[in-house]
């Protein structure tokens, strides 16, 4: 083996792993979720970042004569996509029905799980919805 063919066996060697643990790494887990627990949200969309890696609905929720804001975690445009989402899917200002799984600690945020229109459309996540726990390894 000459010197260059060594480098290049070096560079592969350390290289590979990095490529294998780079999809790993780029994605977080979903323990931050109560995934037992579903709430439903009636309010009104502020804002629908269409933007990578997760897609976000930004609500407000009327209650007791206060609004609470809330920021909805989704899955990405790519996934959206495919399950009939568009980046005008969503609008500021839609009033929206939409459920969750929360945040465990208590945070005004979660995981989006369904969402019904004013005009009666509903838009999916394709997740469970009878708190079966998703990214957890089955034992």
């Amino acid at each position: 083996m000459n010197k260059r063919s060594g480098i290049l066996a070096a560079a592969l060697a350390f290289a590979v792993p990095l490529a294998i643990a780079a999809p790993a790494m780029a994605h977080h887990s979903f323990a931050m979720f109560d995934q037992k627990k579903v709430m439903t949200l009636v309010g009104t969309v502020t804002e629908f970042q269409w933007t990578n890696p997760h897609a976000f609905i930004e609500i407000d929720v009327p209650s007791g004569g206060k609004v609470t804001h809330w920021s909805i975690e989704l899955n990405s445009p790519n996934n959206l996509k495919r399950q009939g989402w568009s980046r005008t899917s969503l609008k500021t200002g839609d009033k929206i029905t939409l459920r969750m799984n929360p945040l465990r600690d208590g945070k005004k945020g979660g995981l989006f799980l369904d969402l019904k229109k004013a005009d009666g459309k509903v838009l999916d996540s394709g997740l469970p919805k009878d708190g079966t726990p998703i990214n957890v390894p089955k034992v």
